[in-house]
């Protein structure tokens, strides 16, 4: 089954700017249903919602027929399928420069986020390199000692296009069946 690219961001957009059951946000992002309602219930959410029209991922049409109709449920658009089909099938391959240039504020998105990956696993979902990565965590990379740290864009390396969001879930997947052995 194919899911939208960070579907609590999803949900969290659909539920402010649809008036979809929690069933079909559920259902269309992969998630459950109660997990749909905390994400309603909490008042300050350290998650940034992500609006799927904007990115393709289903259209606007699509979601007012399944507000007309709650039995209807919400799918991703083609497109998007075929693209995470081929991304899980030969991993993301070469990065644009554009992209490669957006891969230090990716690593640091990492880093915040899931402290429990090893440089080795950030290293391999980024397509860096250890000593990198160990540079940027002590903050001793070379971008921070320029006063070009303040432009580096800190975002999701799945929004920009770096890394699968599949990928980091089985890394942070991986890390945490790690950390449970070693207790």
């Amino acid at each position: 089954m194919n899911y939208p690219y960070m579907p609590k961001s999803t949900a969290l957009w659909l539920i402010e700017n649809t008036a979809l059951t929690f069933e079909q946000i559920a259902e269309f992002c992969g998630l459950h249903e109660l997990e749909i309602k905390n994400i309603a219930d909490a008042e300050n959410s350290k998650v940034q919602s992500l609006n799927p029209i904007l990115n393709g991922q289903v259209t606007r049409e699509d979601i007012e027929m399944c507000e007309a109709d709650p039995s209807a449920r919400l799918t991703l658009r083609q497109e998007i399928v075929d693209a995470q089909n081929a991304q899980n099938k030969k991993g993301v391959g070469y990065t644009p420069k554009l992209h490669r240039q957006n891969r230090l504020g990716g690593i640091l998105w990492i880093l915040k986020n899931y402290p429990e990956l090893s440089d080795g696993q950030i290293a391999r979902l980024m397509r860096s390199t250890n000593p990198t990565v160990a540079s940027i965590r002590n903050k001793t990379h070379k971008s921070f000692s320029d006063k070009s740290i303040s432009s580096i864009q800190i975002q999701s390396p799945v929004v920009l296009g770096l890394v699968s969001e599949s990928a980091i879930r089985d890394a942070v997947a991986k890390a945490q069946k790690s950390q449970k052995k070693s207790k």
